[in-house]
């Protein structure tokens, strides 16, 4: 059942990005952009939490979900560290994260034959 709730939110987020890219003007980098910062916003007013406790990967995976795990850091830091926390807390929490992405564009870089356009 847990795969089937994480099937159905991941979904959704997807299909609501798609009606977006379909429907308005929205480039992919504004609605990607826009998902980080909803993720931060539902986290914030206590949803985002309560989707990820329900769906787990579903909610945690997509990019709300690292605005969601940011949130969560700066929260923490903040408890930990005080003010200076909202500027270590964000980069902290999703460090792992952001490096595997660095580590696996580089290596698509060093595998693929980019060809000009």
């Amino acid at each position: 059942m847990d795969y089937i709730k994480a099937f159905m939110v991941g979904g959704i987020f997807c299909a609501i990005g798609q009606i977006f890219i379909d429907k308005t003007a929205l480039t992919p980098a504004k609605l990607l952009t826009g998902y980080v910062c909803s993720g931060v916003i539902l986290s914030l007013v206590g949803i985002y939490g309560k989707l990820v406790d329900f769906a787990g990967a579903g909610a945690t995976v997509p990019l709300t979900g690292f605005g969601y795990t940011l949130f969560e850091g700066v929260k923490k830091a903040i408890g930990k560290n005080g003010f200076l926390g909202i500027f270590t807390g964000g980069l902290s929490a999703t460090a792992g994260g952001i490096a595997a992405a660095v580590v696996f564009a580089l290596l698509a870089a060093l595998i693929s034959k980019p060809k000009t356009k």
